[in-house]
């Protein structure tokens, strides 16, 4: 075969396009410390790098922003959880002191206001929020657990009421005591006293049974003289045998009926939200493990009131305007509690962060406070009357029958002050039992929000291991030998030096020169 010129000068810059494309290649390793540039330079390393690279991905957003998410949203519940304890701590201080007997109401009141602030501030901290999301709300968390003051102006604006079901059983039926001095109320002026009359076995202290709701000041009865309020077994069926249940405005008024036998069925007081019965009552109707339903309506919100929504099966129902209104239910059995919120922290590995409100915020720490105040009244009741009685003493002679009738009146009224010290001293006492518990709840909720932060420390170091183990594997399959590299784009360039010398000598010469 005759090779020419032309042969050899194509084959010449054939090869020395192959020695630059070599060259090219090796200095794109060099810029940018991969092997391939294309998965056509080597589709084995190319699949490979594409899965590596995915799986940096995930674990990178496992372990950057999942996890990250993830603790801070428990380091921020750790924090509330634990102001809880503190106030809860500080709560079950003040009971201690306030069970004192020889503290005069003044005291109590002192001591009342005290705990009434721990108490605002016990469900404010349930308020706390990260990145804008309420923490305790469950999947609500564009909604605080209490209502807040732009809430209380909107729910009156809308004319919006509440339907609640409430779940009690036979363990949330509790008793009290309840003193009955009315008899030493009547005609102060001292007109109409009995001569030799003993007003001591009119004085009685009586012991009551009640089923406590969450929420006071509740609707009361229709137009139509209905109750708004009906009392069911635990599956909504009326019980056996079913109550008679009268309403009735005033608390004391509905206690002083079943103290004197007037009332022989249910008393319901919608201002204070109870269900008060007598003991006679109470035994002969009532079996442990007994289960109610209770359901009632409350159209009245104040500003600190729990929302129901994170509690209860309910619904909501507003005026939207145009003699319309609107009803949205919470908590059905297609939407049920508990709403647990997880976060994807691993490859298929979920985490729990969030502490729902009813692991925590009962409802009993606001309403203990009502009962307190219940408590603090009756004290400042009788100590009101015994001064007024006192005084009247000094307007008779102590020989007189009205000194004797006023001074039998007197006693009277110190046997009621003991009954009502007793009370309050047994309330307090209880009360330190309730504290008590409330810690031990929110205790259990700090050990599982501390476990489920244990937990995460270990996925999170697992990940951070992963990350480094995959960024390593990918560095191995695609990136290259610096030094190889370097060895080998230095031959390259002397090989097309030496390329270009032996071509460029072979080019001078042609056939022309042998002619």
């Amino acid at each position: 075969m005759r090779i020419t010129n032309k042969i050899m000068r194509n084959n010449s810059l054939y090869n020395l396009n192959q020695n630059k494309i070599l060259e090219d290649k090796l200095t794109n390793q060099m810029t940018t410390q991969s092997k391939i540039a294309r998965p056509s330079d080597d589709p084995v390393t190319a699949i490979r790098a594409l899965r590596l690279r995915s799986n940096v991905t995930y674990v990178t957003q496992y372990y950057e922003k999942n996890a990250q998410d993830a603790d801070n949203w428990l380091t921020v519940t750790a924090d509330a959880l634990n102001t809880l304890n503190t106030i809860l701590k500080d709560l079950y201080e003040k009971a201690g002191s306030a069970a004192n007997k020889d503290l005069t109401s003044e005291d109590l009141s002192i001591i009342l206001t005290q705990m009434d602030s721990l108490t605002k501030e016990f469900y404010s901290s349930g308020n706390v929020d990260y990145a804008g999301r309420y923490i305790f709300s469950g999947y609500r968390t564009d909604t605080p657990i209490t209502f807040t003051a732009e809430d209380e102006k909107r729910l009156r604006e809308n004319n919006t009421s509440y339907h609640i079901k409430e779940k009690l059983g036979f363990s949330d039926i509790d008793s009290f005591h309840y003193t009955d001095y009315s008899t030493l109320d009547t005609d102060k002026g001292g007109n109409g006293l009995v001569s030799g009359k003993s007003y001591e076995q009119d004085v009685t202290n009586t012991e009551m049974f009640r089923l406590r709701l969450s929420y006071d000041d509740l609707d009361a009865q229709g137009a139509d003289g209905a109750s708004k309020l009906t009392l069911t077994d635990g599956l909504g069926n009326p019980l056996t045998p079913d109550p008679v249940i009268t309403e009735y405005a005033d608390a004391d008024e509905a206690y002083m009926a079943i103290a004197q036998g007037k009332e022989t069925g249910v008393a319901y007081i919608p201002s204070t939200g109870e269900l008060v019965f007598s003991k006679e009552y109470y035994e002969a109707n009532f079996k442990e493990g007994q289960t109610f339903q209770v359901s009632y309506d409350k159209s009245s919100w104040v500003e600190g009131d729990i929302n129901p929504a994170h509690y209860f099966e309910c619904s909501e129902t507003k005026d939207v305007g145009g003699g319309k209104t609107q009803t949205t239910v919470y908590n059905s059995e297609s939407n049920t509690l508990p709403q647990d919120i997880y976060y994807d922290v691993g490859f298929n590995q979920k985490i729990q962060v969030n502490t729902t409100t009813d692991e925590v915020f009962s409802h009993d720490v606001k309403r203990d406070m009502d009962d307190f105040q219940r408590c603090l009244d009756q004290l400042k009741g009788i100590e009101t009357q015994i001064s007024d009685i006192e005084k009247k003493l000094t307007e008779f002679p102590e020989d007189s029958d009205e000194y004797q009738n006023w001074t039998r009146k007197l006693e009277a009224a110190k046997k009621a002050e003991s009954y009502i010290r007793e009370d309050i001293h047994t309330q307090f006492e209880n009360q330190i039992t309730r504290y008590q518990q409330y810690m031990d709840d929110n205790n259990i909720a700090i050990t599982n929000n501390a476990s489920r932060g244990s937990r995460l420390d270990l996925i999170s170091e697992r990940l951070m291991s992963q990350q480094e183990t995959f960024k390593e594997l990918q560095t191995d399959n695609e990136g290259i030998d610096i030094t190889q590299a370097a060895t080998e784009l230095s031959s390259s360039e002397l090989t097309y030096e030496a390329a270009l010398m032996a071509t460029g000598k072979i080019m001078q010469t042609n056939l022309m020169n042998y002619i």
